[in-house]
């Protein structure tokens, strides 16, 4: 029999997706401050987006990457662009991909949105050598 409150398999799917993409360190930050407020949320991210959608075999995860910073940069989500941009460590996206997935955010979506975006991005990149560098 079942345990009704045992994690679906999909939510497994999902958190190992979740870690590989975003690190094992962001995921535990957010499972720690997680509360009975937002855990519903995060249950619903953690099956739908990272064991649904990032799970999917089609697109590779850099291809992932590389669409979903230019969704999130065409939107003005400027915390999750910036997620993201980190998480290129783990999933092959290039500096060039980022570059290129942000040119075409200049033209689909407004300039604007790009020249934002590709502040945010150069921003995380520094931490980031700076934090390779230390």
């Amino acid at each position: 029999m079942n345990d009704p409150l045992a994690p679906s398999e999909r939510y497994l799917q999902g958190m190992a997706t979740r870690r590989a993409v975003l690190g094992d360190s962001h995921v535990d930050r957010v499972q720690s401050g997680s509360t009975d407020f937002d855990r519903p949320f995060q249950e619903l991210i953690t099956e739908a987006a990272w064991g649904h959608v990032w799970s999917r075999p089609t697109l590779s995860k850099r291809e992932r990457s590389i669409v979903t910073i230019a969704l999130l940069a065409a939107l003005g989500q400027d915390d999750e662009v910036a997620m993201h941009v980190r998480a290129t460590s783990n999933t092959g996206a290039t500096r060039d991909d980022v570059c290129e997935a942000l040119l075409h955010v200049a033209i689909y979506a407004g300039v604007p949105a790009a020249n934002h975006a590709i502040k945010i991005a150069k921003q995380v990149f520094d931490q980031m050598d700076a934090e390779k560098a230390a």
